[in-house]
């Protein structure tokens, strides 16, 4: 009888532990309508526990759930539990973009104004007096065209959306593609493919907040490495004066490890820079380390773009909730948005943002997490 029990307890143990294992997956949910559009939300698992929920509102990443160096899984990411929240007033007011895909133009463009082929082109001055991404109705408040997609050690969601010609002023009929891909190895992959009929400017980026304590408190205590030796210097609009300065001896150097708090107060309105990437070539690179001593989490991120907005949260007052009732104050989380430099269309002597037609526009950033 002892043999028998004991052999039944190992069998039971087994099928709990198998039950219990996380599968790789992805589930998709309806959550809601916008512009008369079905409105999902899905949630992608991966074999190592870690969960990432995205929504086609928006292409807007709501939560990461990623483990610690205890094994507990948390919410890294600031975002909501509900589409009602990301349509709010409240949010749209300030709209801080949490998690948003970003488009047609990441970051500022100097007074709303560009000249592409001698035409000069108008844009919305949605952050006085600037053009800020993409306008008062940019690609992170259109509903895209969801596809799961299913590997052997990933799955994945293609978001695709058609932005029409003179859309938000911007010249062209754009068809653009986002493909978030979550890892067994607790990466989150971003492909971003894009295409035009007509000549036009181009930057796509992700505006996810992170925030590795489990949005427990501030991101003052991550510790940050860049791999940049070079600013774009801004004026008091957070446009580019044009030129590239150095980080050496600045408080901008974050060439070995700092502390987001250990210089932010001298700095003023806090971090929300361009960092010019230092590049071998155009290929898949490591530019930035996060760790965040008390958890044990730590965030690598690769790009294949020039540059990195790193931004502290300098915005957030307080007035914004998250699903647990934290509220989201001031450098709650940290934005590194892969990115071409900001007002590129005014400033020749920066990377082209130009997309022609029979171009084909490509970009990859990943966000891989583990623990230290």
């Amino acid at each position: 009888m002892k043999f028998k029990l004991s052999a039944f307890i190992v069998v039971v143990a087994i099928l709990f532990s198998c039950q219990s294992k996380p599968k790789l997956s992805i589930k998709k949910e309806a959550w809601g309508t916008a512009d008369n559009k079905e409105v999902s939300l899905y949630t992608l698992t991966n074999a190592s526990g870690m969960v990432v929920t995205i929504t086609n509102f928006g292409g807007i990443v709501t939560s990461m759930l990623v483990p610690d160096k205890n094994g507990k899984i948390e919410n890294i990411a600031l975002g909501f539990d509900s589409l009602k929240k990301y349509t709010a007033e409240s949010y749209q007011k300030g709209c801080p973009y949490f998690g948003a895909s970003i488009g047609r133009y990441g970051n500022r463009i100097a007074k709303g104004k560009f000249v592409l082929d001698g035409k000069e082109y108008n844009l919305a001055t949605n952050n006085t007096p600037n053009h800020l991404h993409g306008g008062i109705k940019g690609f992170d408040k259109v509903v895209w065209d969801g596809k799961e997609l299913s590997g052997t050690d990933s799955v994945a969601l293609e978001l695709t959306y058609v932005s029409k010609d003179m859309e938000e002023g911007y010249p062209g009929t754009l068809t653009a593609k986002v493909t978030y891909v979550l890892t067994n190895k607790n990466e989150i992959k971003l492909y971003y493919l894009a295409e035009t009929d007509k000549p036009t400017i181009l930057n796509l980026t992700n505006h996810s907040y992170f925030n590795l304590t489990g949005c427990k408190e501030d991101i003052l205590s991550h510790e940050l490495t860049l791999n940049a030796d070079s600013i774009t210097p801004v004026d008091t609009t957070l446009i580019p004066t044009g030129i590239i300065a150095t980080v050496k001896g600045t408080l901008f150097d974050f060439t070995k490890p700092h502390k987001i708090g250990e210089r932010i107060n001298d700095v003023k309105g806090g971090y929300d820079h361009n960092f010019k990437l230092n590049r071998k070539d155009a290929g898949l690179s490591l530019v930035a380390e996060v760790y965040e001593p008390g958890s044990g989490r730590f965030l690598e991120m690769f790009t294949t773009e020039p540059g990195v907005q790193f931004y502290t949260g300098n915005f957030l007052n307080g007035n914004l909730t998250n699903e647990k009732g934290i509220s989201l104050k001031i450098h709650y989380g940290f934005c590194l948005e892969a990115q071409h430099y900001p007002d590129s269309p005014n400033r020749p002597n920066f990377p082209s943002v130009v997309l022609k037609p029979g171009e084909k526009y490509s970009q990859v950033t990943v966000y891989k997490f583990s623990v230290k």
